[in-house]
């Protein structure tokens, strides 16, 4: 048997015919005095039997070099088996990083958390950074995902809007919702509109939630909720009398779904419950002044927070129309709309 192999990664049931229990407790296992004078050590972790030597265990300054010197105290069985009464499922990992400095992580989020935890037990500091690098990577893989959540109940909606602390823009999108026949335009202004949204979603994923509806009666519609209600509405979708036949016209409102998109962003970590925005509270974030605070000095913080929020919107209306700068009817119908 090499040196450096372990035993196997056995669990507790299948070896106790042949290992006795961990024997923590028992008046036959003894204290060890310090390793250091073996080569080789026999570790007994919750039933999982590992064979190693000293110079692996001591490559890092943790509970397992403090074993092997004797600072802890461990219990060792009759058969020599140092016996740690620890889950052994990923001490086979811990010791190829202390046997190659790296190892392989599992991308499944749980599991790395119990690796993570056993680290932290046996203190091994190069595993424990190895462990949170990865999860960090994870965590920004994932906010890099744009999730867009689809109702499929009216209660559903209500319970999302009203739990959730960003505000919310809903696209209820329904073409076969008509009993006429749709306008030239209809079609293609019907294709903008989804694409505007798709387009927001990647601009202010991270600031807005954004949800789409495919079962409502609408056939096409945006709303914006901010603090739980809702803020505004554009409709894209009217009745239209063509010859001698009803017809359904869908529009493109681009420049009105833009404004209402950035002042919906006002109520953005805004939720406090009932009652208006506290950002526009000319006395800060409560309705009494501070201690010292005089009527003058806190009109004059309420007007540099509302600068600061009219700012806000100015910079994201400049960030949205570079965004869509091919578009060029969209910039100008901002810039329109803006003066």
């Amino acid at each position: 048997m090499s040196a450096e192999a372990s035993v196997g990664g056995h669990d507790a049931g299948s070896v106790q015919s042949a290992v006795p229990q961990p024997a923590c407790h028992s008046t036959d296992g003894h204290r060890n005095p310090g390793l250091m004078g073996s080569k080789y050590v026999k570790l007994n972790v919750g039933g999982s039997l590992h064979y190693t030597t000293i110079q692996t265990l001591s490559k890092e300054d943790s509970l397992l070099q403090s074993i092997c010197t004797g600072a802890t105290n461990v219990t060792i069985d009759p058969e020599g088996w140092v016996v740690l009464e620890r889950s052994g499922r990923h001490f086979g990992l811990v010791l190829n990083f202390l046997r190659d400095g790296s190892v392989p992580l599992p991308e499944d989020h749980r599991e790395l958390d119990e690796i993570l935890k056993e680290a932290q037990f046996y203190r091994v500091q190069g595993l424990i950074q190895h462990c949170l690098n990865a999860m960090q990577k994870q965590q920004d893989v994932f906010e890099s995902v744009c999730r867009i959540p689809m109702i499929t109940s009216a209660k559903e909606e209500q319970k999302m809007i009203a739990t959730c602390r960003k505000p919310v823009v809903k696209l209820q999108n329904n073409r076969g919702n008509n009993k006429y026949s749709y306008t030239s335009n209809s079609d293609d202004n019907l294709l903008k509109n989804i694409e505007l949204f798709d387009k927001l979603v990647l601009r202010f994923n991270n600031r807005v939630l954004f949800v789409k509806d495919v079962l409502g009666d609408e056939i096409c519609c945006w709303s914006f909720y901010g603090e739980g209600r809702k803020i505004a509405e554009v409709c894209c979708t009217s009745i239209v009398y063509a010859t001698e036949k009803k017809q359904t016209k869908v529009e493109f409102p681009e420049a009105r779904i833009f404004e209402e998109t950035l002042n919906i962003l006002i109520y953005e970590n805004n939720r406090s419950g009932p009652g208006g925005l506290h950002l526009l509270d000319s006395r800060g974030s409560g309705s009494s002044l501070g201690a010292g605070q005089s009527e003058e000095e806190g009109a004059a913080g309420g007007d540099r927070r509302v600068r600061r929020i009219h700012e806000t919107f100015i910079r994201d209306a400049m960030r949205l129309v570079s965004l869509l700068e091919d578009d060029g009817t969209a910039a100008r119908s901002l810039t329109d709309r803006s003066r």
